[in-house]
């Protein structure tokens, strides 16, 4: 039972600190969207949200340098399932606000949240002591 509780507490952790970065994120991308809606490039757009998640993983690195995690195996599982979970809470986010009336931004959908939590997820797992 104690096992358990560890390891939710333990994803728990990282979940919640890779939605408030995400959070953070499309609270950005709203206050700055283009309201021109021109297309734009899915794959420049992918690369910008990995690098994106790669500098919020490095900030939170400065904030929480340790990862709450320190079962290896767990480390590495987290790895992928905070990012899935984190990338559909965003695409309920945006489910909302489309029915809301409200414009999407990238970030509301799953794939743009997935690589950004990814990315944030890896340099995470690579430098958390």
């Amino acid at each position: 039972m104690e096992f358990l509780f560890e390891v939710v507490f333990q994803f728990g952790g990282e979940l919640l600190l890779q939605a408030i970065f995400e959070l953070l994120a499309e609270f950005g991308f709203r206050s700055v969207r283009d309201t021109t809606k021109r297309p734009r490039n899915p794959v420049l757009l992918t690369i910008g949200f990995i690098l994106l998640g790669a500098v919020a993983g490095g900030l939170s690195l400065l904030i929480f340098p340790h990862s709450p995690i320190a079962n290896p195996d767990l480390r590495l599982a987290n790895l992928f399932v905070t990012p899935i979970l984190v990338g559909a809470a965003m695409m309920l986010v945006g489910r909302v606000r489309e029915k809301k009336g409200q414009d999407l931004v990238r970030i509301d959908r799953f794939g743009y949240a997935f690589v950004f939590a990814f990315a944030m997820a890896l340099v995470r797992f690579i430098w958390a002591s």
